[in-house]
């Protein structure tokens, strides 16, 4: 098992990043705003246009350490990554199981059957927590039905047919999450997960989350030897990494979701911390996102104990840990494929 190292979030964009005696620079114009050692990191996301040495992205990619550029807004633009790990075995057996049609589909079902039923744990917590404060008979109903989806899936043969289960799941969890939203919610309201753009103050921290989590995400498997970009699930596209798509989607609302929820709740992101642009189309500002990013740092250093290998871990090796799992299905080490399942 390795450490949870620190992930270096650059957010000036008009900063450029540079080697010197294996510690990450950051310029702005040739003033040194900061320098970190590369030991003491495993990824590093920088928000801006100016980019980075070739020094850092080579230093990055021997050491294995996630190298991300987005846009200041938090769009991907790219990865950098080095020399595949583990072995061509594994990737082998990977694409394999990618290109057949049922075996990819049994996968498949795992990832959306972890994420019912913890999109349904987060509904009956905040039933149980707020009972007051959300419709109670659609809430009863709604977790009702997405353990019944739950359970459907694991007899599903056809991706198509998974994919219409997970999406009728998706909106109805998606049109009750806004429930728990429970403060000002004049400024952050929830009526339906809308992407691109994020339409309003939620979708785009959602958007924001799901980003962070991809990448991480998509580190996680390369480092275990896995090729982030050809999924079971999500099908091949240029420069999408399907696979941590795959694996994301179990922790999307353990992970993403309930940090988006807290963050509000607990009023630390406040509805000046966005610039609204055209047809309702909300962006975190600098500060906003220095909060959130701070936020989230913070709680992937928080404990929490793995349901399958029963042992306490921080928030932010879960990625890992999920991913270490999955390469051993594919040696066929395990036999089935256990999604990370929220109690």
């Amino acid at each position: 098992m390795r450490h949870l190292l620190n992930t270096l979030f650059i957010m000036t964009e008009d900063a450029y990043l540079a080697l010197e005696n294996d510690n990450v620079v950051v310029y702005q114009d040739k003033k040194v705003l900061g320098r970190v050692p590369l030991l003491t990191l495993s990824n590093i996301v920088y928000f801006g246009y100016k980019g980075a040495s070739p020094a850092l992205m080579g230093a990055c990619a021997a050491k294995s350490i996630g190298l991300c550029f987005l846009t200041p807004h938090g769009k991907l633009l790219a990865r950098v990554s080095g020399e595949s790990r583990g072995n061509v075995v594994l990737r082998r057996q990977q694409y394999r199981l990618a290109d057949d049609e049922l075996a990819s589909c049994h996968i498949a079902r795992d990832f959306i059957a972890g994420k019912l039923h913890n999109s349904q744990s987060i509904l009956a917590r905040g039933l149980r927590d707020h009972p007051l404060s959300v419709e109670k008979e659609k809430f009863q109903q709604a977790i009702h039905d997405m353990g019944a989806a739950a359970r459907q899936v694991r007899k599903i043969e056809d991706k198509g047919e998974l994919r219409g289960v997970e999406g009728n799941a998706a909106h109805l969890y998606f049109s009750l999450l806004g429930q728990l939203i429970l403060h000002d919610k004049e400024h952050f309201s929830l009526l339906s997960r809308i992407k691109r753009p994020p339409k309003g103050r939620v979708n785009a921290l959602l958007s924001f989350a799901y980003t962070l989590l991809a990448h991480d995400c998509a580190s996680a498997l390369e480092s275990v030897g896995l090729d982030a970009y050809v999924g079971f699930l999500h099908t091949d596209r240029a420069g999408r990494t399907s696979l941590a798509l795959d694996l994301m989607e179990e922790l999307r609302s353990i992970y993403a979701d309930r940090f988006v929820l807290t963050l509000i709740n607990n009023r630390q992101v406040k509805a000046d911390d966005f610039v609204e642009r055209e047809d309702n189309c909300f962006f975190l500002t600098d500060k906003g996102k220095k909060t959130f990013l701070q936020a989230w740092q913070d709680r992937k250093r928080e404990e929490i104990r793995h349901p399958f290998l029963a042992e306490k871990i921080p928030w932010g090796l879960v990625p890992y840990v999920q991913s270490l799992l999955l390469a051993r299905f594919i040696r066929g080490d395990i036999s089935e494929y256990p999604a990370f399942l929220w109690k």
